[in-house]
């Protein structure tokens, strides 16, 4: 059984994935003083719970908190007795190339989302993807990944607002019934909510025209569905793209008929 672990930079994702459907997938803040043993009892405990009769003897880590990984390292060491295959790391191979400028770094979520992306829906994507940051990642026809935008994510805007203004609140992310407030709550509310909308908009139709094609849009992370509702900003929403990916990837490796 293979659990995949995508690590962001606020929350950290655990799926089980039996090779036909994920059995479970839980959620916890991410944390790189979390030890190994930490891990186990959380994990085992939520299996338990659920009912999930599962032995996991592959694991597949995306993480962009480096110091994270060796106690997710251990976890697989001490209590699954395997060696994870990470995300990144020069043995860990991709089904898709790289072509950004030479010496660059490219988020390992960038290029999971890049591979299950064009495992779902073939190439010439954009893939917006709603995290501590938002991410526009341009996937090639070919699978590609050749670039993208990073933005200030939408709960990293409110909160900088909120500390930044003494008087101004924190509020929820949601969509207004006006785009005109006519109280604070609701003036910060429709300047974000269509803030990002106007964001992606415009990011989205400026790298068409750059590429001169027309792209299809894919959303994916928690606040993808209630932007979607604001205006047509998404050919098509997954919930488990970066889950998928890294599927994609383990069994990519484990096949050697193309090395």
């Amino acid at each position: 059984m293979l659990l995949a672990i995508d690590c962001g930079n606020t929350n950290t994702v655990f799926s089980i994935w039996n090779g036909r459907e994920f059995l479970a997938t839980w959620r916890t803040a991410t944390d790189w003083n979390r030890t190994a043993d930490q891990y186990y009892v959380w994990l085992s405990t939520l299996m338990t719970l659920q009912k999930i009769d599962a032995e996991i003897d592959e694991v597949v880590i995306s993480s962009t908190v480096p110091r994270v990984v060796f106690n997710l390292r251990v976890l697989c060491s001490r209590y699954f007795d395997c060696r994870p295959l990470v995300v990144g790391k020069p043995e860990c191979r991709l089904p898709v190339d790289i072509r950004v400028d030479s010496g660059a770094q490219v988020g390992p979520d960038r290029l999971v989302n890049t591979v299950g992306g064009f495992d779902l829906h073939g190439g010439n994507l954009v893939i917006v993807d709603f995290g501590t940051a938002t991410t526009f990642d341009v996937v090639a026809e070919d699978g590609a990944y050749i670039g993208g935008v990073i933005s200030p994510g939408v709960n990293l805007s409110l909160q900088a607002l909120h500390e930044a203004a003494a008087a101004l609140p924190n509020v929820d992310v949601t969509q207004p019934e006006k785009v005109i407030g006519t109280n604070t709550v609701a003036c910060m509310q429709s300047g974000i909510f269509w803030g990002y909308v106007g964001l992606i908009d415009g990011i989205v139709n400026r790298i068409r025209r750059e590429l001169g094609r027309d792209i299809k849009v894919v959303g994916t992370g928690g606040l993808a569905p209630l932007f979607q509702q604001g205006e047509d900003l998404f050919d098509s929403f997954e919930d488990n793209l970066t889950m998928h990916g890294l599927t994609v990837i383990n069994a990519y490796n484990k096949d050697t008929s193309h090395i």
